[in-house]
C-alpha cells in the first residue's frame, strides 16, 4: 500500500535538488538540478518525434554507455531544439561544466531543456545558473527544482510515495512539467523520477516502459508531440531493502508505486493543460480487443469538438459517438451506451435518457468522466485529457512574445 508523502524528487534517501534563476528567463527560475549522493542506475523513455532536441540525442548516448548517473540538469526558457551542431556542442559543454562543478564524471550527467524551439542557449547564463544551483543543493529545495522546469505551466508538479517491504521502506518521488504540446505516445512533457530502491538497470528500464505506457502515454491536451519529451528515472539503492528482482511480490509493489507516481504527475499535467478548466477522463469499455479500446479512447480524447463541448458544459453525445465511429475500430453502434460522470446519457438503440438540466450540472464540475460501453467484448482503456478553451488560443498565439 502506497502512502503519499512530501518531498518530490528529494523524498527518497540520498537525493538533493535546486531550482534557481540563471537569466535564461526574465524573472523566473530557469535552471533545475537533481543530484544523487551516490551514483544511480538510470532509465529513460524519449519523444517519438523525429525532430529530436539536442538533450534527447545526448541523453540517449549517455544512457547507452551503461554508466550510473549522479546528476540531471534541466533548463527552461530555451528548448535547444533545431539548433544543429551548435546545439549539440552546447549540450556537451553543459554536461562537462556540470560535472566539473559537482566533481563527478562526465558520463554521469544527463541534461534536459524546455522552451522555445530554434533558439540557441545563452551558455554564460546557463553556466551561471548551474553554479548557483550546485551551491543551493538541498533536501528542502524540491519545489524550487520543480518550479524551474516550468514554461506555460501554472503550477509546479511533484509527488512522492513510500511503501513497505519486510518492515523497510522504499520511496519513489518525482516532478514533471507540461501544459501544452501534449499527445500520447511518449506524452509531450518532462518528468524526472527518483527512488532509493535497489534494482538493475535492465529491470528499471523495463519497468519504466510498462508504466509510461499506462500513464504518460495515456494523456492528451492538444494532439501535438514535442521535440524534447523525456521521462528519466534514477534509482540509487540507498533504501535498506534487498535488490528487487523480476516476477516477485516485491517487484509488483515497486511497479504499483512507480505507476502511482507517474499517473499522478500525468493527471497533474492534464489538469494544467493550457487554458484548461476541466480534467476529462475518457473510459471505453466492452471493446473486442485492447487495441480497439485504446483507439476509441484516443479518438474521443483528441476530438476538439468533444473538448469544446465539455468546456461549454454541453452534453453533445453525438460528438462522442462520432469520434468512436471514425476511430477505425469495428463495433455495432446500435449497442453502444454512454454515461457522463455516472449520469446515463444514451442507451442501446440510440435511446436518449437524460435531462439537459442534470447533464449541465455534472458537466459544470472540474472533473468529468465520459464512459462509453461498446458491449462487444471485455477490454477497456482510459485516456485523460482536458477541455479546450479560448484561453488556449490566447496562450499559444503569443508564446514567443
Amino acid at each position: 500500500m502506497e502512502i503519499e508523502i512530501n518531498g518530490g524528487v528529494t523524498a527518497p534517501n540520498g537525493f538533493k535538488a535546486a531550482g534557481v534563476h540563471g537569466g535564461l528567463k526574465m524573472n523566473k527560475k530557469d535552471v533545475s538540478l537533481i543530484f544523487s549522493e551516490v551514483p544511480a542506475v538510470a532509465a529513460g523513455v524519449f519523444t517519438t518525434n523525429k525532430v529530436a532536441a539536442a538533450p534527447v540525442i545526448i541523453d540517449k548516448e549517455q544512457l547507452a554507455k551503461g554508466n550510473k548517473i549522479s546528476a540531471i540538469v534541466c533548463n527552461s526558457g530555451i528548448a535547444n531544439a533545431c539548433t544543429g551542431e551548435q546545439g549539440l556542442k552546447d549540450g556537451w559543454d553543459t554536461i562537462r561544466f556540470t560535472a566539473e562543478q559537482l566533481n563527478i564524471g562526465e558520463d554521469s550527467v544527463l541534461i534536459s531543456s524546455t522552451g522555445v524551439i530554434g533558439k540557441n542557449l545563452f551558455m554564460d547564463r546557463l553556466m551561471k545558473g548551474i553554479s548557483i544551483a550546485v551551491k543551493n543543493l538541498s533536501k528542502d529545495n524540491h519545489t524550487a527544482a520543480a518550479e524551474a522546469i516550468m514554461t506555460t505551466d501554472t503550477f509546479s508538479k511533484e509527488y512522492a510515495v513510500k511503501f513497505s517491504i519486510n518492515d523497510s521502506e522504499i520511496i519513489i518521488g518525482g516532478m514533471a512539467k507540461g501544459s501544452g504540446m501534449i499527445k500520447p505516445n511518449m506524452a509531450t512533457m518532462l518528468a524526472f523520477i527518483t527512488t532509493d530502491a535497489l534494482i538493475s538497470k535492465d529491470l528499471l528500464q523495463e519497468s519504466l516502459k510498462i508504466v509510461v505506457n499506462k500513464t504518460f502515454n495515456r494523456i492528451s491536451v492538444d494532439n501535438d508531440t514535442s521535440t524534447n519529451d523525456m521521462v528519466i528515472v534514477l534509482a540509487n539503492g540507498l533504501s535498506r531493502v534487498p535488490e528487487i528482482k523480476k516476477d516477485t511480490e516485491e517487484y509488483g509493489l515497486f511497479l504499483n508505486a512507480l505507476e502511482k507516481v507517474c499517473k499522478t504527475l500525468a493527471k497533474m499535467i492534464v489538469k494544467d493543460g493550457e487554458g484548461a478548466t476541466k480534467l476529462i477522463e475518457v473510459n471505453i469499455k466492452g471493446a473486442a480487443t485492447p487495441e480497439y479500446a485504446l483507439k476509441a479512447a484516443r479518438a474521443v480524447a483528441d476530438s476538439y469538438l468533444v473538448k469544446t463541448a465539455i468546456h461549454g458544459a454541453d452534453a453533445n453525445w453525438g460528438r462522442i459517438i462520432a469520434a468512436v465511429g471514425y476511430s477505425g475500430i469495428e463495433f455495432n453502434p446500435e449497442k453502444v451506451t454512454l454515461k457522463i460522470s455516472g449520469l446515463n446519457i444514451l442507451e442501446a438503440g440510440y435511446k436518449v435518457v437524460f435531462s439537459e438540466k442534470e447533464a449541465k450540472e455534472v458537466l459544470m464540475k472540474n472533473e468529468v468522466k465520459i464512459e462509453v460501453n461498446l458491449h462487444d467484448g471485455v477490454y477497456e482503456e482510459t485516456i485523460w485529457t482536458s477541455d479546450l478553451s479560448k484561453e488556449y488560443i490566447t496562450i499559444n498565439a503569443s508564446y514567443r512574445s
